[in-house]
């Protein structure tokens, strides 16, 4: 077609290749300004500039090829099935399947390898591998993932993460080269090489020998036996040190008995360590774990509260930039206009309709009923032609939006949930519901203020959390839409977004709507992953910000009475929220937040 642009033949050209190596005629592609990501067979790859540039045609055209071997090779049941419950162990079993379904795209095809390799550039370019300085700094599954690939695919170690691997790799090649050989050969075959893997995490000391697991695994002889070893759990890792227990240790909350399908991950994040610490301009990846039981005892505690701060949206930046960032996002939710539109009016008629009075008829009393006059000059004497009128309660109501403003919303998701936030504060203001719109982040990447005063205090053990909170309020609930219009351009501002502790979050906007007077509460949450704070992570155990987040959501669905409910960016949050749903396309969230919100709305009038 005449108007079809170099961009709309290369995407129509990648899709038949995805579909090809995949083997998979429906498979769709579509681009991405965010982290790519797969969602059975659709797939969202980065979207290279109009210009078709050479580095991001191969980075878009390697993670699509990355996603159709998967589709391809891989099987996400048989994968789970003896997934180690350890957090080091199951991020180094993710990776090391990562890199045999590649590695079989590399050796079939030969213009596969250049693709696979920008694409996985892209990954290794915010991992903590590129910035470690000590070997406790290296993340254990990053370093034997490219020694594997190395081995396999003759592919060198990106030069970026050369030193850290460097750091491990003699400790690795002793206690897995032969493993090394052994999985080489057995490429196409994935339980097989399943094995061999969980054989060689325990050579590395990442998990410990199961006799459950082995009684388990004699008896398993077909792949799609799904109900073996579903009582097969994986003990603790060993006691002795190992360069993985500094990087990250068995959390608490990753114990044993967790079914297949709750330790099933993100397989997008598989390649990535929790606490991933984003620079400016970089997204850090979300880490997912399974559900765990909470555990009966678990201390949370910051290092240090001195340095956090909650302040208003306007104090963050001057008057002049605000009015630029508010107009910038004006013009993107130009786009939107019909659609927000409809939206809102979809709203307001519910909420509206609830509010509304409504009418008992046939009464033997009250105002006389027109629509009965018929009936009245027919039978005069007919007592049951009066109507009376009866007010709808609707309960005073207060929502909180409570917005992730961490690294991984830069882009598109913090646009979208800007403009939702927008056209839920105006929307609602008619109906009369009162609306807060709440932002948490922290004020630096990699501990701020808090980490110094943890190393001048002289590194004391498990401090908890260390980096400074910043809490940010968009809009009072008790301040009209006009006078905090122009706040919420500021999750525009470059450089705001970091990284995000959602637990105290999540206690801080529940103590504000606690303290609130009106009868219905609602706390709606607008997230797309699991607490990330590399300052945190590294010296406290694996999970420790996410046992917390647990432990509060736990308490506030069980005894608050403040209703919550998360809508979850590309990640599944049902995990942790009983009341959520997970989106795949920011586009949604705008009539996610409406139905949510709603539907809440209608049980309660039930």
């Amino acid at each position: 077609m005449s108007d079809e642009t170099p961009l709309d033949r290369f995407k129509s050209v990648l899709t038949g290749t995805a579909r090809a190596v995949a083997r998979e005629p429906e498979l769709e592609i579509a681009w991405t300004a965010d982290a790519p990501i797969a969602n059975g067979k659709n797939l969202r790859v980065p979207m290279p500039g109009r210009n078709l540039p050479r580095e991001q045609a191969m980075e878009a055209r390697g993670f699509a090829d990355s996603m159709a071997l998967k589709l391809r090779h891989h099987k996400e049941a048989l994968h789970a099935r003896h997934a180690p419950a350890e957090a080091t162990a199951r991020a180094a079993y993710d990776a090391v399947e990562q890199v045999r379904f590649e590695a079989l795209g590399s050796k079939a095809y030969a213009g596969m390898r250049g693709n696979l390799d920008a694409a996985n550039a892209v990954r290794i370019g915010g991992d903590p591998i590129t910035r470690a300085t000590r070997p406790d700094e290296v993340p254990v599954p990053m370093a034997l993932s490219l020694l594997l690939r190395e081995h396999l695919t003759g592919l060198p170690v990106p030069e970026v993460a050369e030193a850290g691997v460097a750091m491990l790799r003699t400790w690795i090649e002793e206690r897995a080269a032969a493993d090394f050989d052994a999985l080489a050969l057995l490429l196409d075959d994935q339980k097989a090489f399943q094995s061999l893997t969980l054989d060689m995490l325990q050579h590395l000391e990442l998990t410990q020998a199961s006799p459950l697991d082995q009684e388990a695994d004699e008896g398993d002889d077909t792949e799609g036996d799904e109900q073996d070893d579903e009582n097969a759990d994986d003990s603790e890792s060993s006691e002795d040190q190992s360069p993985s227990e500094v990087a990250a240790e068995p959390s608490e909350g990753d114990e044993e008995g967790d079914s297949e399908a709750e330790r099933e991950v993100d397989d997008e994040n598989a390649d990535a360590e929790e606490g991933d610490e984003g620079e400016e301009g970089m997204l850090p990846v979300r880490p997912n774990r399974p559900w765990t039981e909470l555990p009966s005892k678990f201390d949370y505690k910051a290092y240090t509260e001195a340095f956090d701060e909650v302040v208003a949206a306007n104090e963050l930046c001057d008057e002049e930039e605000l009015t630029r960032l508010r107009a910038y996002l004006d013009a993107q939710l130009k786009g939107l206009q019909g659609i927000v539109t409809k939206l809102a009016n979809r709203l307001q008629r519910r909420l509206m309709a609830q509010q509304n009075r409504s009418w008992d008829f046939d009464q033997e009393e009250g105002m006389l009923d027109a629509a009965r006059l018929a009936r009245v000059v027919i039978s005069p004497g007919h007592s049951l032609s009066y109507k009376i009128e009866r007010e709808v309660q609707f309960k005073d109501t207060v929502v909180t939006l409570l917005i992730d403003n961490s690294g991984s919303m830069r882009g598109r998701p913090i646009s979208i949930a800007a403009i939702s936030a927008d056209v839920m504060a105006r929307t609602l203001e008619r109906c009369g519901v009162k609306t807060e719109i709440l932002g948490f982040t922290t004020r630096a990447w990699k501990g701020g203020q808090s980490r110094e005063a943890w190393l001048g205090g002289g590194k004391p053990a498990q401090p908890g959390r260390l980096n400074d909170l910043r809490h940010i309020v968009y809009k009072k609930a008790d301040q009209p839409y006009r006078h905090a219009r122009k706040n919420l351009g500021l999750m525009m501002r470059e450089g705001l977004l970091k990284e995000n502790i959602d637990g105290e979050a999540l206690l801080w906007a529940h103590s504000r709507l606690l303290a609130r007077t009106e009868d219905r509460r609602v706390l709606m949450v607008i997230s797309d992953g699991a607490p990330v704070d590399d300052s945190t992570l590294s010296v406290n155990n694996a999970g420790y910000l996410e046992l917390h987040l647990r432990k509060v959501i736990d308490w506030i669905e069980r005894q608050s009475p403040v209703q919550l409910v998360a809508i979850g960016i590309g990640h599944d949050v049902t995990r942790y929220y009983r009341r959520a749903v997970t989106i795949m396309d920011v586009e949604q969230l705008g009539g996610t937040m409406i139905e949510q919100l709603a539907g809440l709305f209608e049980e309660e009038g039930k």
